[in-house]
This record gives C-alpha cells, structure tokens and sequence, in this order.
C-alpha cells in the first residue's frame, strides 16, 4: 500500500494559513510545510492560500480554504494528552485565547471552532479503575469542571 498514517483535513473560510500558524505556534512538534496557492485557473483569486501543510504535535494536517459551506462542530475533537496540570493549564490558555470558548469535562473551542479535548493522562486510569467508587468519585468530579485539575481529580479518586 503506498503512504502511510492519515492526513487530517481541516475546512476553513479564508483563515487556513493562519490557522496553520497558530495551531504550529501551540504545540511543540510543529512546523508549516508546503502552502499551495491558486493560480489563474482558480479556485480563488492568483496567489490566494488554497491549502497549507502542516505539522502540530508531530501529526499531519491540511488546511484548506474551502470556502463558508461547512463548519466545524463538537462531533469530531481533538485529543491532547497531557503529562501534569502545567500541560493541561497551557493548552487550555493557548486555545481559548482571542475568542476560544472553554467547555465542560476538559473540552474547548479555539477561536477557528475546532474542538478540542485537553486530558490529564492520569485521568483515563482513574475513571477506568475497576474500584467503581473510585470511578465514578473521579467521573463526578470530572463533570463539575471546564478546565481538568488534576489535584481535585486525585483528591476526588482518593475519597478526599
């Protein structure tokens, strides 16, 4: 088979370039590859971003002005896994900013309406732990936050 791994195409309105931009300037692993510009024949106007490659967290996306008749919505998200609280908080900041909206249970939207999931690594453990009261105290906890502490999740999942 030839290629390998998937390539995640996000649909923009004329924001693709600086989209690409932003999601590169957020996480480490990152960089913008090729930008694709229209020629004379079109799609849009000579010289205008019609695609940019580009690399967040070490994995592939396209950005593409696709124009006004598709919008990102909650049923696809993004997860980012995070190591401690100063990976959630700075994940959290950076994709709120300049219009993001914060969420319930550690989703957000960045200012561009794409969804994003920011998980504490220690919670997937917590709320699969085969002690259910452990669970499901983590799992109650979990649903009373926007932004994931993981100092109340540990407290919640050690009965505190």
């Amino acid at each position: 088979m030839a290629g390998e791994g998937f390539t995640t195409c996000l649909w923009f309105d004329g924001q693709a370039e600086e989209a690409a931009r932003f999601y590169v300037s957020v996480f480490e692993k990152s960089a913008i590859g090729r930008i694709t510009r229209s020629t004379e024949a079109g799609p849009g106007p000579a010289g205008s971003v019609v695609v940019v490659d580009f690399t967040a967290n070490g994995q592939r996306f396209i950005a593409l002005n696709g124009g006004p008749q598709f919008a990102f919505n909650e049923a696809v998200s993004f997860q980012i896994h995070c190591a401690d609280q100063a990976e959630v908080d700075h994940y959290w900041t950076r994709l709120t900013e300049d219009g993001g909206e914060p969420g319930p249970c550690g989703w957000l939207k960045d200012k561009y309406g794409v969804s994003w999931q920011v998980v504490p690594d220690a919670l997937t453990d917590m709320i699969s732990d085969p002690d259910t009261a452990r669970a499901a105290r983590t799992t109650r906890a979990m649903l009373a936050m926007g932004k994931l502490d993981i100092a109340a999740l540990k407290r919640a999942y050690a009965g505190e």
